[in-house]
């Protein structure tokens, strides 16, 4: 039963909120869908530890996605073999994984330890800031640590499965029993911060300008002839 709630009910459950949640803050609260910005306030830690995170954990989300998504024998087919696999996940993901944990670990010591920051900074702030640090260390530990240590577990056989499952209505709470502990708890803070996210300064990261380039230009002053 607790396995079922946690890795079947919990999944929809934030997965519900995260759509909900963002259609219903679009519709009623669009205007406050950017990220109030600290930049005027404090400029260095944040420029470096804004690049290293953003620099970091856009190539973990797309390793994340072929890890999850996409089957290993879909990988095999086009020559990708376990072991050219893992030289990637493990090692090149264990950069950028770092990379990312050191930009988050700036930006949480900026966010806590600089006064005038933290005063501008909301609860959900700080919230926010310290799940993701703990979601990136936990990640960087079940990659750098548990794979080291449990060589015979293999996430693709199971939680990628599980995790695919979920999108296909079939999910196998089976799967999950001798997941080791990091990649569970490392798993569960993912989902919460998905619940979470619709309610933060998160959704800035949806606000792309796509527009940008073809927008029309802006008359500050307008003479007469």
């Amino acid at each position: 039963m607790l396995n079922q709630l946690i890795w079947v009910i919990l999944p929809y459950l934030c997965m519900a909120i995260f759509v909900i949640g963002h259609a219903a803050r679009f519709k009623y609260d669009q205007y406050s869908w950017t990220a109030k910005s600290s930049e005027f306030i404090e400029k260095k830690q944040l420029k470096w530890g804004s690049l290293l995170f953003h620099l970091g954990v856009i190539p973990v989300a797309g390793g994340h996605f072929v890890g999850l998504v996409i089957p290993a024998s879909w990988l095999s087919g086009i020559g990708v073999n376990n072991h050219i696999y893992h030289i990637g996940a493990v090692y090149i993901g264990s950069i950028f994984g770092i990379m990312t944990l050191i930009g988050m670990l700036m930006l949480t010591f900026r966010r806590v330890t600089r006064t005038n920051v933290r005063k501008l900074s909301t609860a959900s702030d700080i919230i926010v800031n310290f799940m993701l640090l703990c979601i990136v260390i936990l990640g960087c530990y079940a990659t750098l640590v548990t794979n080291a240590t449990t060589p015979d577990f293999d996430y693709r056989q199971t939680i990628a499965i599980w995790f695919r499952g979920l999108f296909t209505l079939t999910p196998d709470a089976s799967l999950m029993t001798t997941v080791p502990l990091a990649f569970k708890m490392h798993i569960i803070l993912a989902f919460l911060i998905f619940a979470f996210w619709p309610f933060t300064r998160l959704v800035h990261v949806w606000s792309v300008p796509i527009t940008y380039v073809s927008r029309s230009y802006i008359i500050y002053r307008k003479h007469k002839v």
